[in-house]
């Protein structure tokens, strides 16, 4: 090759160029500081603070030694789809077909696998700001366009049928994404609430796709709502939901979507090229997960002294009016009363005291940078020194 002639390099995707995930950034500045020995508190990423559950250990003990795990069908082994089916039926009292549940790997290959089998390049999907920045941030690598509808205390931070309504008036939708509990803001709806966005999808011919990733997780008892799958209103919906969070399998990587019958072949087709199958270690181990329910409630105590915690600190430290958290292990509060850019005030709480929050701007684009996300995941001892931390900041910052 001459010396003048010129190397052209192709650039990357336009699809690829998404929002970072903010919450990884501060995690990774976070174990930085983890490394030079400084002592650092995250409370930035929603992963339980215990290990899993011992009859998973155990489960997943006994299928190591015997030692020969492949793949398996791509919606999952047969074994674990029926447990799952059997789930719904004991404790939601929903009777589903097992050939309607699909294994997946985490919820993340749910979203993407029902992105891809329900819309096509350029179609509109209504999802609810502030809100888990993965559906935003897939969506559009996938050449779809989230229609983010902004939710607040009008609306208990939820979508509605009226704002669902509204939004495909003004230029056709062709699904909604509903989150209950929700990521960040904790807030869950009612069985009112749900059939009501699963009558206005129906009357639309809209996919209605419903991530319960954090069922399980919820303080009803505080709070008077009881979680509810959008299963029992209709068929023709999918539901998401995945081990890592209640049952405490995030790095397992196993998860489960339920279908329509006529989409469970669609899904298939897909999963087979993306995915093979999911993990059958993860299949075997979080089938015997249902049965550690005592040992998970347990866990979900801890969450609920974690969640009274915070909301008793917080609000004296600045932090003001948490949002719900009637379910999920999050407390998402203003900052406007500290600072003006929740990204900047995140990197400076954390350099100066050690303790890590995720920035607003990943859960809404608009109104993020007025508000910090705080995982109450953790020990207590964790959730304790560091609200002790951030008291001691702020009686040194006046």
């Amino acid at each position: 090759m001459s010396e003048n002639s010129k190397i052209r390099r192709p650039s990357a995707s336009e699809r690829s160029r998404v929002e970072p995930f903010h919450a990884m950034d501060v995690l990774a500045m976070a174990n930085r500081m983890i490394a030079q020995g400084r002592d650092v508190i995250s409370l930035c990423v929603g992963e339980p603070g215990v290990p899993a559950p011992d009859a998973v250990l155990a489960a997943a003990g006994i299928a190591v030694e015997k030692g020969k795990l492949g793949y398996t069908d791509a919606a999952g082994t047969g074994s674990f789809r029926e447990r799952i089916a059997l789930h719904y039926q004991t404790h939601y009292g929903v009777s589903i077909d097992s050939g309607r549940v699909f294994a997946t790997t985490g919820s993340s290959a749910g979203f993407n696998l029902a992105f891809l089998a329900l819309f096509d390049v350029g179609d509109r999907v209504a999802i609810a700001t502030p809100g888990y920045p993965a559906y935003r941030n897939i969506l559009r690598a996938l050449g779809l366009l989230p229609v983010e509808i902004e939710t607040d205390q009008s609306t208990r931070w939820a979508l509605t049928a009226d704002q669902i309504r509204a939004a495909h008036a003004e230029a056709p939708l062709r699904g909604v994404l509903i989150a209950s509990p929700a990521n960040p803001s904790g807030t869950m709806m009612d069985a009112t609430a749900i059939k009501e966005i699963v009558d206005v999808c129906e009357e639309l011919g809209l996919w209605m796709i419903s991530d319960e990733i954090y069922h399980g997780l919820t303080y009803g008892d505080a709070t008077g709502i009881r979680e509810e799958t959008a299963l029992r209103f209709s068929d023709n919906l999918i539901i998401i939901n995945s081990f890592s969070k209640f049952y405490c399998m995030t790095g397992w990587r196993i998860g489960w979507m339920i279908l329509p019958r006529d989409l469970v072949r669609p899904v298939e087709r897909i999963a087979q090229s993306l995915y093979i199958s999911p993990p059958e270690l993860s299949q075997i181990a979080a089938t015997a997960a249902f049965e550690a329910r005592q040992q998970l409630e347990q866990v979900k105590d801890g969450y609920k002294t974690n969640r009274a915690i915070m909301l008793d600190a917080l609000p004296k430290l600045g932090f003001a009016d948490p949002l719900p958290i009637d379910g999920a292990f999050y407390a998402y509060a203003s900052v406007e009363n500290l600072a003006s850019d929740s990204m900047e005030f995140a990197k400076k709480m954390l350099e100066e005291t050690g303790v890590a929050a995720t920035p607003g701007l990943d859960f809404d684009p608009k109104r993020g940078p007025n508000y910090m996300r705080f995982s109450f995941a953790g020990t207590q001892s964790d959730i304790e020194r560091a609200m002790e931390r951030l008291g001691e900041w702020e009686k040194m910052s006046k």
